[in-house]
């Protein structure tokens, strides 16, 4: 089975892309894909607030 790639990961995590029927399904899964999620969007909130700062505020 190939491995996908970190892109294609990002857009699962984040249900923007449907994952294959074929991969697997658990519980632990799930919870790893969430705390995955969780932590893409505090990223993306952080590297908003830079910009922000960096921009905005001088």
């Amino acid at each position: 089975m190939k491995q996908p790639s970190f892109f294609t990961q990002v857009l699962q995590y984040l249900y923007i892309k449907r994952r294959s029927d074929d991969a697997p399904h658990n519980t632990n899964l799930k919870f790893m894909h969430g705390m995955n999620r969780i932590s893409i969007f505090m990223f993306l909130f952080a590297v908003v607030v830079i910009i922000y700062r960096l921009v905005i505020k001088r």
